[in-house]
């Protein structure tokens, strides 16, 4: 059976602050909760539009040199985008190849993307980054006890 819930963080975990996904996934995988999948992945590709199939809702998680510290959310929307056809996608491209495979839209997905800074080969987590996780996990906490029907775009 499909758990209704996934969180998929991407990023290498060998780049520093890139690995704010993985962590964040790591971290909320150790809850222990049944109605809940996580996935890791270096990135994003064409197949993970098989893992949306039978979702009541999804958060892509990823760092990010240009969101808002300590994290933004944002819902997302299927799209073809340069990435379509590229080894790395986006989220929205993801989306758009359910809706291609499967002639209807994907469940309700979201974006949680976690400042990051330092994103060099061989770095540990910077220290900012660490805080800028620990916010976003308190923040999912609370995604996590919503019903789907609250993540709706208003």
């Amino acid at each position: 059976m499909t758990a209704p819930i996934l969180i998929f963080g991407w990023g290498n975990p060998s780049r520093g602050d890139d690995a704010l996904g993985p962590l964040f996934v790591e971290r909320v995988a150790a809850l222990g909760l049944e109605e809940l999948e996580c996935l890791t992945d270096f990135q994003l590709q064409v197949e993970h539009a098989l893992d949306l199939q039978d979702r009541q809702r999804v958060l892509f998680v990823d760092a990010s040199l240009t969101a808002q510290a300590p994290f933004e959310h944002r819902p997302l929307q299927p799209a073809r985008d340069a990435s379509f056809s590229s080894h790395a996608m986006t989220p929205e491209a993801v989306m758009q190849v359910y809706a291609d495979l499967h002639g209807k839209v994907p469940p309700p997905c979201e974006l949680l993307a976690i400042r990051g800074e330092c994103f060099k080969l061989g770095e540990p987590l910077s220290p900012r980054a660490a805080e800028h996780l620990e916010a976003a996990l308190a923040w999912a906490i609370g995604w996590l006890g919503r019903p789907a029907s609250a993540d709706s775009p208003k």
